[in-house]
């Protein structure tokens, strides 16, 4: 048995998870070797935020108003879910379009011809698949998954939020 297989992580009652089960995956690929094109486009990454995205604040708030309670990001479920439903068991992602691939086929071809292609096509694939595995290990254990494009909640909040609303019953 390899050691991706028998690595396990100690969740807060004391019961231990494999990884398989958190929804691991072989490593993200590495920036090691790699400049950034521009100053400019080193520090918008490094603006990116991982949680509290805008998006991510303005279906909180709308979903708040509606009635709707939840957790943030909790990092006992695989993928650790932007909002979390824990009596319904339902797990909302906000995916940014640029790192969960929206439009894939056509965002891969205009990645192919730019700075540090390779890195790039590897790493938003890497991500792509990850959903993938995190998203099967929840509906494994039970939960419903939803996942909402950054433009949809940006374009049309009210119907972003319109799935989230009728699965907990509140519209």
């Amino acid at each position: 048995m390899s050691k991706a297989n028998v690595a396990t992580k100690s969740t807060a009652k004391g019961s231990r998870r494999t990884r398989s089960e958190l929804g691991a995956q072989k490593p993200a690929p590495s920036f090691r070797g790699l400049r950034p094109a521009s100053s400019s486009s080193a520090n918008t990454k490094q603006k990116n935020f991982r949680t509290d995205t805008r998006p991510e604040l303005l279906l909180r708030r709308y979903l708040w108003a509606q009635g709707a309670r939840y957790r943030v990001n909790v990092g006992t479920l695989p993928g650790k879910p932007d909002l979390v439903f824990s009596r319904q068991q339902l797990a909302v992602f906000c995916d940014g379009d640029f790192w969960h691939g929206r439009e894939w086929k056509v965002r891969r071809k205009a990645l192919a011809s730019g700075h540090n292609a390779s890195y790039w096509l590897r790493k938003i694939t890497y991500n792509i698949d990850r959903d993938r595995t995190q998203e099967k290990v929840l509906r494994a254990k039970g939960w419903t998954v939803i996942r909402i494009w950054e433009s949809d909640i940006k374009k049309d909040l009210p119907r972003s939020a319109r799935s989230i609303i009728r699965f907990l019953h509140l519209g």
